[in-house]
């Protein structure tokens, strides 16, 4: 009876419970950051960071067409003591606004005070803004009211749906687009054969602000959002091997159609990252650097990161279902393994007595 009892497992010891309770927690923790959309490390806006020179705040004074001005606008755009529009509640508008001061910042992150409100119900306004990193400024187009084939990053909050079939995404819709100046921009498809990433985002006719932030650092860009009034980043984009040059111009820019909206920019605020960088990288010339990006398929397609990295996308039902299988996998092999070496202590314990 003894021999028999020697090599039973003792499922009933509290010790082996709680080996076991302690590999489904870390298990489950594990599978949970690795699910949920991580917030970026977003700067919290300190103040000696702030890059004034290529900062656009209330009252604005550095704006207007002199020659010691730090930002020029064109078209519609007006600037108040509270905002500055881009384009009025009216139709076939266009305005931009643009930093005079190239920047030569490597590593830099961009907060956007914005506002686009009017009085189109659902659906029946547009087009939207976009926000630019790019090597020429002030040239009118047909992107959001600025030149297709740029050189540089964009950043499209686009308003209104023009692609019929693409139901698969709501709007507002924000997403990401970096061009060495041979890639259109497609407003019939809604910009997605050239899209690096986006996130859908109710941004328009909001009572309180909306705030979005762009983040490019070693090579990543990482966008994130707090439309939601919960003083809060959320993650919007996040994808690496980007490559940008030093020495381009920061601006926004809107455009409405035959819908329309108010577009306003409160502030822009950029803020330098101190980052450290390799030797080889200090040397290297960033202003010769072309616009790109090293996606393994077309951005269109790409939903893991070549660098490793998943980009953020909702969790589809396989999905749920692997992360549940390879959660039970875990707790059955943490089971298992416990259960051995409970079994091997007890038996180890015994010849002592």
């Amino acid at each position: 009876m003894a021999d028999a009892d020697r090599h039973k497992w003792h499922f009933t010891s509290p010790g082996l419970w709680i080996y076991v309770f302690f590999c489904f927690y870390t298990t489950l923790i594990f599978l949970v950051s690795r699910s949920c959309p991580v917030r970026g490390d977003i700067t919290d806006g300190n103040t000696e960071h702030l890059k004034r020179e290529h900062s656009l705040m209330k009252p604005y004074q550095g704006v207007g067409s002199s020659p010691s001005s730090q930002w020029d606008f064109w078209g519609s755009t007006l600037v108040t003591s509270s905002y500055v529009r881009l384009t009025p509640d009216e139709k076939s508008k266009q305005g931009s606004i643009w930093n005079t001061v190239p920047c030569h910042l490597k590593d830099w992150e961009m907060h956007v005070h914005f506002k686009v409100h009017g009085s189109g119900k659902k659906n029946l306004h547009g087009d939207g803004i976009a926000v630019w990193y790019t090597k020429d400024r002030l040239h009118p187009g047909s992107v959001f009211g600025s030149q297709d084939q740029f050189l540089g990053l964009a950043l499209f909050v686009d308003t209104f749906r023009n692609d019929l079939h693409g139901m698969d995404r709501s709007f507002p819709y924000i997403s990401a687009m970096v061009n060495n100046g041979s890639v259109n921009y497609d407003h019939g498809k809604d910009g997605r054969a050239s899209e690096l990433g986006g996130c859908s985002a109710e941004i328009r006719n909001r009572e309180h602000d909306t705030y979005l932030a762009i983040r490019y650092s070693r090579g990543r860009l990482t966008v994130m959002i707090d439309v939601e009034d919960k003083n809060e980043w959320k993650e919007c984009i996040d994808i690496g091997g980007v490559r940008l040059p030093t020495g381009y111009f920061f601006g926004a820019s809107a455009a409405t159609g035959d819908l329309s909206d108010n577009h306003d920019i409160i502030s822009m605020k950029l803020y330098q990252l101190m980052v450290e960088h390799t030797p080889e990288e200090e040397n290297l010339d960033w202003t010769k650097i072309e616009p790109s990006v090293s996606l393994l398929k077309s951005p269109k397609d790409n939903i893991d990161d070549p660098t490793g990295n998943f980009r953020g996308t909702p969790l589809t039902g396989w999905k749920v279902f692997l992360l549940l299988l390879c959660a039970l996998l875990g707790i059955v092999v943490c089971a298992v393994v416990g259960a051995v070496v409970f079994q091997k202590r007890q038996e180890r314990n015994k010849r002592f007595y």
